[in-house]
């Protein structure tokens, strides 16, 4: 097992974040069938890409804030009550912004 690299580790997830929204935006700019009932189908499934879009996109901001937190020096510590990020939580969860507990009461 190799040790927990934050800067990797935030990097690999923002590109898999990316690759997601780039693979939704490419369904999402296909044309429509021309019969109706197929059409509306379509568009229901639009709705379901659209919001999978927007937690990618979610995603790739929350990615990029721990990205600054890192650089910054404050990387693995709580937002909220400004205790250190259990290691575990963080391997888990690399753009966490919060401590366990402080997760919980949000």
């Amino acid at each position: 097992m190799t040790a927990f690299d934050p800067h990797v580790e935030l990097g690999q997830l923002f590109d898999e974040y990316s690759a997601r929204a780039q693979a939704i935006r490419h369904d999402l700019a296909r044309s429509h069938s021309a019969d109706f009932a197929e059409q509306a189908q379509q568009r229901q499934n639009d709705e379901v890409l659209e919001a999978l879009l927007a937690e990618a996109e979610t995603g790739m901001r929350q990615v990029e804030l721990a990205k600054r937190r890192l650089a910054e020096g404050r990387y693995g510590v709580c937002q909220c009550c400004a205790e250190a990020i259990n290691p575990a939580r963080l391997e888990a969860m690399p753009a966490a912004e919060h401590c366990l507990n402080c997760a919980d009461q949000a």
